[in-house]
């Protein structure tokens, strides 16, 4: 199966030909796979070489001409070190951009931690008006990218990874999907992460919300789920731990809830390792979930009962 990535650069080189709104800004990084679209639109794809912060102030200049400006590295080059630019030069001038990420928290473990990105997401929260989209599968990807660039100004971030789920859901942009229901608690699985909540969740008596937008958080959706299922939530998200539980919070604020994020520690793990081997020093492997879920809803359950 080809990659959330692989699907990039052919859904934006489509776009590029049916819209004349479109433009892409790279900082090196994904140049191949743009290589005809640049000859054919060399006006609207543009390389402003290894300067992230230029990548951000570029493409907010686009924006500022009317275009719709799609920028494309590494998930720790487009968030966190530019963040001052995507703060004033979109959010302070009010500007639209998609911002597209590759290597997500950990997809490439060899690259180190400076390409390693498990913070993007909530140092996103710190503004103001941004639309985030985590897809689960290449499908729901491209449906998302989409999405994004229709999205006229609207700052948009997509967060694609490596780590997929084995099949696609219907995605639109918004709403969050019923994939189990129970009543015994709410386990919100957030994209890459659906496959590994459904197999955590075997037999278990709990109703699991799957999310491939977070930001808007859907709190609509969380707020009927734990209507028919004790209010007590799960969030497991690909990246930073926790970064959800206010706006899960918020979303029941009126009701007694508990609220547990699962997803990366904090704690730096200083070896490269592969992939699958930093999916289980932070927990998110299946049994590791399991474990961590059940021992959750069992406090719960006990608290009730003292």
């Amino acid at each position: 199966m080809d990659t959330m990535r692989d699907r990039f650069a052919p859904v934006v080189s489509r776009l590029l030909d049916e819209d004349p709104r479109v433009a892409v800004v790279l900082a090196e990084i994904g140049t191949d796979g743009f290589a005809a679209a640049a000859r054919r639109h060399p006006d609207r794809v543009i390389n402003v070489g290894i300067r992230e912060q230029l990548l951000i102030g570029a493409g907010a200049g686009l924006a500022l001409t009317g275009l719709r400006p799609v920028l494309h590295t590494f998930a720790s080059f487009l968030v966190e070190r530019p963040f001052e630019q995507i703060k004033l030069d979109l959010g302070h001038q009010d500007v639209g951009a998609v911002l597209v990420s590759a290597a997500a928290s950990f997809d490439w473990p060899a690259g180190g931690y400076t390409h390693m990105a498990p913070g993007d997401v909530a140092l996103l929260d710190a503004l103001d008006g941004w639309t985030v989209h985590v897809p689960g599968h290449p499908d729901e990807a491209e449906t998302l990218l989409r999405h994004a660039v229709a999205a006229d100004d609207d700052k948009v971030y997509v967060r694609l990874s490596v780590q997929a789920n084995a099949r696609a859901l219907p995605v639109d942009g918004r709403r969050a999907h019923t994939v189990r229901e129970g009543r015994r608690g709410v386990v919100v699985a957030v994209g890459p992460m659906l496959d590994a909540v459904l197999t955590a969740t075997e037999g278990l008596d709990v109703t699991v919300l799957y999310a491939a937008t977070v930001r808007p958080f859907d709190a609509a959706a969380l707020r009927r789920a734990a209507e028919g299922a004790a209010a007590e939530v799960v969030l497991v998200e690909p990246y930073l731990a926790g970064t959800s539980t206010a706006a899960a919070n918020d979303a029941l604020a009126d009701v007694p809830h508990r609220v547990l994020g699962l997803g990366v520690g904090r704690r730096e793990l200083r070896r490269y390792g592969t992939m699958a081997e930093h999916v289980a020093a932070h927990g998110l492997d299946p049994h590791s979930l399991r474990e961590r879920i059940t021992g959750f809803l069992a406090g719960g359950r006990a608290a009730v009962r003292g």
